[in-house]
């Protein structure tokens, strides 16, 4: 795979280390290299997506009852869905850098097959082109969610019926997410493909900064920085002793 979302990542899958790598938006957990547990906050955690949104899920039941009438397989599905919704904003952009915290272990984590390095790497990139091929407008993803009223004979999936209702213009995509205890990529997938067909609107770019003015060809510069005027003044002293 050409290029890669974390260079520090690759290194401790080929070392083979174990602990977390934290960074701006989540933290992913190695085992032997391998990536056994994601987190973020953006992204719901298992537990309420198997409650079914954050306004279902109970203190007392962390896993809620639908968690105990689940078989082991349809769980570990959701549990790998919930590792690949976290890393994929574990390992968005961001402004400081990543560090590793050798040996530190997930509180959270359940049981479960550990995923490679490279393999999460090309899923968050395959999303990534997968939002762009939707609706190329990434400022979508963390702004308030705000409808707009359907075409006459526009028709809308259940699923964007379900974010849309939901929708107060203050609510984010990752807080829909929490509320209808659904993956956090898949409802910013949702919404830009709402956006595309004129349901959501689409936030105005953030405005550019005019460049600096450029003076015109031959015209003299209003100020020299301070060292070239110092060397002038001293020249024009010299010759005016000689």
């Amino acid at each position: 795979m050409t290029g890669g979302l974390s260079p520090l990542l690759r290194r401790l899958a080929a070392d083979r280390a174990t602990g977390a790598l934290v960074r701006d938006h989540g933290t992913l957990y190695l085992v032997d290299g391998q990536v056994v547990h994601a987190e973020s906050p953006v992204a719901p955690g298992l537990d309420v997506l198997l409650a079914g949104g954050s306004d279902r899920r109970s203190a007392a039941r962390p896993h809620g009852a639908r968690a105990r009438r689940i078989g082991a397989g349809e769980r570990e599905i959701c549990r790998l869905g919930a590792l690949f919704d976290a890393a994929f904003f574990a390992l968005a952009p961001g402004r400081g850098p990543a560090r590793f915290r050798y040996g530190a272990e997930p509180r959270l984590a359940g049981a479960g097959r550990p995923v490679p390095a490279a393999a999460v790497e090309r899923e968050t990139l395959r999303r990534r082109e997968l939002l762009d091929d939707v609706w190329p407008y990434p400022a979508l993803d963390a702004a308030p969610v705000v409808p707009r009223p359907a075409a006459p004979g526009q028709s809308v999936t259940a699923r964007g019926r379900a974010l849309l209702s939901r929708a107060d213009g203050v609510r984010t995509p990752a807080q829909l997410a929490w509320v209808l205890g659904r993956p956090a990529f898949h409802t910013v997938l949702e919404i830009r493909r709402l956006a595309a067909a004129g349901l959501v609107e689409t936030p105005a770019p953030a405005p550019v900064p005019d460049p600096a003015p450029v003076p015109p060809s031959g015209a003299a510069p209003t100020a020299d920085p301070p060292d070239i005027a110092l060397l002038r003044r001293v020249r024009d002293a010299l010759e005016a002793h000689l």
